[in-house]
């Protein structure tokens, strides 16, 4: 569908029903936007004004955060801190300009382990003024569902088992709401494939088999197209990555995706099926090199760095000294995961940072847990500098990164967006539990 840019977009959010699982099965009941899972496919051209009336039918508060996008503080949609929760029945408009091109996404931030969890995501794609050439455009929405045997939702939102260890894990996958069978495909022809990562923890790990996908961008930005490490394609929640893959096949030809992240538990995700007539008979040469968004380069030189620890969990180093008593006292409050020693469950007062606008830095965060983090940065995107104390190839942009067990990583940034923004971990259980705080980009220069 075309996106709002004159009179606003309808996106109302109500409980509801979805085919997720094929026939003969019958329909789950769901929470979704404007009746579908996922929500409706919001597509605009880069340097449009999006404006989104979001509609709440839920019978309790809810938001909209558009993720990873750049847009002012106020239409972040973090409840209790750019703004109050949308109430049952009332509205809100969402209004900015799509400065970035990307593959984007859309989700409530207000008790979002449910609510994401009931279904209430939706993609937002901003098409770049010049785009790459491909035959075909394609996004999938990768989620998953803990469902009962009679294809229901578990209503077990909240456990702290899910909490403690790798978060809420389904047992049912989906691409664009449907448990997958097959997708056709045509022999000679480039797809532009996104992906977007809308479960709440679970991570995918894709073999796409005989193809050679080429990844053009991370997190809706950029970067110098390659082939995914090892041939597989990591992408943990929230995460995005856009691929070019050229279907090498012949008519008639039957390929197959396979997830293969969780060891032990691998599956076949979806088959790609060549039809029986063939669009070209040679790989085109188009090229594949997206036009980076005007993002500001952080100056090393001057970047002022902070150190970031994340602990907690089932397993988990803890921190010591007095750090360690607090954390134990906010252990026994309920209190599972920590940032510096601070856990957030509630609204948050207190920024861990304080930025003066315009300045660089680098966070050296150290994941002291044996749990993977994607963790995200609201209202910026970051240069992921260093893993282990190796730099990266790509110095790539994104605005989730995953980090694995024990892994320290560096992440550059200009701090040019003002406002207090939300820095979490993104499997929505250990944000819930506590591994979230704020960052305050201040339009002055004093600092904490």
């Amino acid at each position: 569908m075309a996106g709002p840019t004159d009179e606003p977009f309808v996106l109302r959010a109500a409980s509801g029903q979805a085919a997720l699982r094929p026939a003969p099965y019958g329909p789950t009941d769901v929470w979704s936007y404007n009746g579908s899972i996922p929500g409706p496919e919001i597509r605009v051209r880069q340097g449009d004004r999006i404006r989104v009336l979001a509609q709440n039918g839920l019978d309790e508060g809810t938001t909209v955060h558009w993720h990873g996008i750049r847009t002012p503080n106020a239409m972040d949609g973090v409840p209790f801190l750019t703004q109050d929760p949308i109430s049952a029945g009332s509205d809100f408009l969402y209004e900015f300009d799509a400065l970035d091109a990307g593959t984007f996404w859309y989700h409530p931030h207000h008790r979002s382990s449910e609510q994401v969890g009931r279904g209430l995501s939706g993609p937002l794609i901003v098409e770049e003024t010049d785009p790459i050439r491909v035959d075909r455009d394609m996004t999938w929405m990768l989620d998953d569902w803990r469902m009962s045997p009679d294809g229901q939702i578990v209503d077990d939102f909240g456990s702290q088992a899910d909490a403690m260890h790798g978060g809420r894990i389904g047992n049912s996958v989906t691409i664009n709401g449907q448990i997958p069978e097959r997708i056709s495909v045509r022999a000679g022809e480039r797809i532009r494939l996104r992906l977007i990562n809308a479960a709440n923890a679970r991570i995918f790990a894709l073999n796409f088999g005989t193809f050679a996908p080429v990844i053009v961008a991370l997190d809706g930005q950029p970067v110098a197209p390659h082939a995914p490490e090892g041939d597989i394609v990591l992408i943990g929640p929230a995460m995005r990555v856009d691929l070019v893959i050229d279907m090498t096949g012949k008519p008639g030809d039957a390929a197959f995706v396979t997830d293969t992240f969780y060891q032990g538990l691998e599956y076949r995700l979806v088959d790609l099926v060549y039809a029986p007539d063939r669009l070209r008979d040679t790989v085109p040469d188009w090229p594949m090199d997206l036009q980076p968004n005007p993002l500001a380069d952080p100056d090393m030189a001057s970047a002022e760095r902070h150190q970031i620890v994340f602990n907690g969990g089932m397993m988990g180093q803890m921190m010591m000294g007095n750090s360690m008593r607090s954390m134990m006292d906010q252990m026994r409050e309920g209190n599972i995961w920590f940032i510096n020693g601070k856990a957030a469950t509630g609204p948050i007062k207190e920024p861990l940072l304080v930025l003066p606008q315009g300045t660089s830095h680098v966070f050296e965060m150290d994941n002291r847990t044996a749990w993977h983090h994607p963790i995200h940065f609201h209202g910026h995107s970051f240069r992921v500098i260093s893993r282990n104390g190796q730099p990266t190839r790509y110095r790539e942009w994104q605005d989730t990164v995953m980090m694995a067990p024990e892994e320290r990583v560096e992440i550059a940034f200009v701090a040019d967006n003002p406002g207090d923004w939300m820095f979490h971990c993104h499997i929505l259980e250990h944000q819930a539990a506590g591994m979230m705080g704020v960052v305050r980009v201040a339009s002055g220069s004093t600092k904490i």
